[in-house]
């Protein structure tokens, strides 16, 4: 399980562990919380007051100081797992559904034309369709994309990078999505 860490004024930082979010609750860097309480942990008993010390962690915390993302600076990193999501496991060609194992990377503008490993070049396709293209644009192999690629939102990139998003972590970033993004329609926030 992992912690939606944001900056104090709201914008997502970083996904971060149980015991992560635990050294920021005891170093006095929680602002404020959101979501519900996901564990809680004790430590030792104090010796002057006789007091356990008890930190109880939430799903969503925000954190003090000046955020070290600047969301319109960000360019998500590309990894097949959230492209695939990004696209739905739909082939960009043929339509299709597909499990990730049989889908690939596919590069609009090929790399045997100097195309480039970026969000804008690249769609998920399934092997026959990518292979049925090979290194030809979809206009030279006669092919329709189906749906254009975009660079997913820094909303959009933090649900698509983690896969196990509790419920009130996904309404929260939820509501930073644009509207025309493909995950309004997906599974994911359904």
């Amino acid at each position: 399980m992992k912690v939606l860490k944001l900056s104090a004024q709201g914008l997502p930082q970083s996904w971060i562990s149980l015991e992560q979010a635990v050294l920021h609750y005891a170093a006095d860097q929680v602002r404020w919380e959101a979501g519900a309480e996901v564990a809680v942990f004790r430590g030792g008993v104090n010796a002057a007051s006789g007091q356990q010390s008890i930190i109880t962690v939430n799903s969503i915390i925000g954190t003090k100081g000046v955020p070290n993302i600047n969301p319109f600076e960000l360019k998500p990193g590309l990894t097949n797992g959230k492209l695939f999501s990004r696209d739905r496991n739909v082939c960009a060609y043929c339509g299709d559904h597909f499990h990730e194992e049989e889908l690939t990377r596919e590069h609009i503008i090929p790399f045997a034309q100097n195309g480039k490993d970026h969000w804008m070049n690249v769609v998920t396709a399934c092997r026959a369709c990518n292979h049925r293209k090979g290194s030809r644009t979809p206009e030279q192999a006669g092919m329709t994309l189906l749906y254009a690629p975009y660079v997913p939102s820094l909303w959009e990139d933090f649900i698509l990078r983690n896969r196990r998003i509790l419920a009130d972590q996904m309404e929260f970033l939820s509501r930073g999505l644009p509207r025309s993004s493909r995950l309004w329609r997906d599974h994911l926030l359904h």
